[in-house]
């Protein structure tokens, strides 16, 4: 069964930072697209950052210079670096493993929060 198992929201102040984790139990994790979403209330989920296979990650405009993602395909880990965090960054953070070769085959983990505020 797989399984994305997300750590590391919490409450931040603005400016600062924070990193979350997701681990995946998922076979060959290396071919996997592995991506965030963020969902906030009341707005639909949306495309934080991704990475490919072959490491090519792409973001969302509004974290650009902010956020850093990474793998590990070793640990079957991928990660989000936060930083220079803002109020509107305020979301349920979702990790995402889509395959490479089979796109509709995606997993979703149970969604970590993150708070900014002062």
């Amino acid at each position: 069964q797989v399984q994305l198992v997300e750590s590391g929201g919490g409450l931040v102040q603005p400016g600062g930072s924070l990193r979350l984790s997701c681990v995946a139990s998922i076979s060959d994790f290396s071919i996997y697209t592995m991506g965030w979403y963020r969902q906030a209330p009341g707005k639909q989920r949306e495309l934080v950052a991704d990475i490919t296979s072959g490491d090519r990650t792409n973001y969302v405009d509004s974290v650009k210079g902010r956020f850093t993602i990474s793998r590990d395909n070793k640990k079957n880990t991928v990660y989000l670096q936060m930083n220079s965090l803002k109020p509107e960054d305020t979301a349920v953070y979702y990790c995402n493993a889509k395959h490479l070769f089979v796109p509709t085959l995606a997993y979703w983990g149970q969604g970590t929060q993150v708070t900014v505020s002062s």
